[in-house]
């Protein structure tokens, strides 16, 4: 198993930025053989107030086969915001895939491309494979922060606890309009539908005792009214590790079992 940090300049970023990867590239002679089959690859999307890091246990890396991709997106909830150098979206679904290939032969393809996350994560991961489809076939959303109709139409100067009006806004962009917005995955939903392209596969899951349950069951029932095809999972749990854990070994297995 190798661990690596790795330090690149980021143009979208304006900046040198790091990023850890898991590589499960040794095979153990005290344990059985693994079958041979090509590497794929998660990029792991961590939330609000968290960093770089990995959650997924090691048995799974090693018995999928998959690398797994550790960007920092500091609190940018995964978008293009508005200021120069907050272009976290499109640091990861352009410059780390694409660094990602062309140094490691990983990400070639949508296929054997996933994307995960908890939290502000979730929502990342979610948005950023509807977003660019091209390059992500599969997308895990877990307690995911589908937050766009609360901070709509939210007033400078106001707070609603979590974060403030300035916030939200550098993010999100203009708040009057995010609804319409594509930084609101049903409008990049929406796009996908009129295009005719192929949608990414998506499994969703939220806690019963979440406070973030209503917003996923809100894009659940878009995606119902949608047709859209995607796994939708709730049971007990709340916005903790504990559910995130137990919705990691399911998420998994639909992502990377053949």
């Amino acid at each position: 198993m190798a661990y690596l940090t790795i330090k690149m300049f980021s143009n979208c970023l304006r900046r040198h930025t790091t990023f850890d990867m898991i590589i499960p590239n040794d095979l153990r002679a005290d344990r059985p053989p693994r079958e041979e089959k090509p590497m794929k690859t998660l990029f792991l999307l961590h939330g609000y107030t968290g960093s770089a890091g990995n959650w997924v246990p090691e048995w799974l890396t090693e018995k999928y086969n998959f690398a797994i991709v550790m960007p920092s997106g500091e609190n940018g909830f995964w978008l293009d915001g508005q200021a120069t150098g907050h272009q976290f979206e499109t640091l990861i679904a352009v410059e780390l895939v694409d660094y990602v290939r062309k140094t490691f032969g990983l990400a070639m393809k949508a296929e054997d491309t996933c994307i995960m996350g908890m939290s502000m994560g979730g929502f990342g991961a979610l948005h950023t494979a509807l977003a660019h489809p091209d390059r992500f076939g599969k997308a895990g959303g877990m307690s995911s922060a589908l937050i766009v109709h609360g901070i709509a139409g939210m007033k400078p100067g106001q707070d609603n606890g979590m974060a403030n009006y300035d916030y939200y806004r550098e993010c999100f962009g203009d708040l009057e309009t995010v609804a319409q917005s594509r930084a609101n995955p049903e409008v990049l939903v929406e796009e996908l539908l009129a295009r005719g392209e192929k949608l990414p596969e998506m499994y969703m899951c939220c806690g019963t005792e979440d406070f973030l349950l209503q917003a996923n069951r809100r894009f659940h029932a878009f995606l119902e009214e949608k047709g859209v095809a995607h796994v939708y999972m709730e049971s007990a749990g709340a916005h903790d590790m504990p559910f995130w854990d137990e919705y990691t070994r399911k998420i998994i297995p639909w992502m990377f079992e053949e």
